[in-house]
């Protein structure tokens, strides 16, 4: 169930900032397998977002186990903020469309078009952080 409450305006604020974070993954073997990603968030509809392939390793991951949990970190000296919830991989049009628009408003510029161009959506239900 994503999260529908409010994040405090400083979550929110510190969210919208252009920082590269990290992605955490399970391997099949159960594993954690943390990637660099650049992620945006969609407050509204409770989703963290992240553009990639689907041939790298974090969506195969996650195709491996469609649903199962993820967490994404932003951290930024002694600020951070921890999203996590359950995962899914996409490349819906309309959603590609949406994940590259929001990638290019926090990012400032587009995400690479590359083939295989997929959207991991993470439905969030759990925050943590001191920001």
């Amino acid at each position: 169930m994503p999260l529908h409450l409010p994040l405090p305006v400083t979550a929110e604020d510190f969210l919208a900032e252009n920082h590269l974070c990290s992605l955490t993954t399970l391997r099949p073997d159960g594993t954690p397998h943390v990637a660099p990603v650049r992620f945006t968030w969609d407050g509204e509809a409770g989703l963290a977002r992240v553009m990639t392939t689907v041939t790298r390793q974090k969506a195969r991951n996650v195709l491996a186990a469609d649903g199962d949990r993820v967490a994404v970190c932003q951290s930024v000296g002694f600020r951070w903020i921890t999203l996590e919830g359950s995962a899914t991989v996409s490349t819906d049009p309309p959603r590609l469309v949406e994940g590259a628009r929001r990638y290019t408003k926090r990012y400032w510029s587009a995400p690479p078009q590359l083939p295989g161009l997929a959207v991991i959506e993470i439905a969030v239900d759990r925050v943590m952080g001191m920001y």
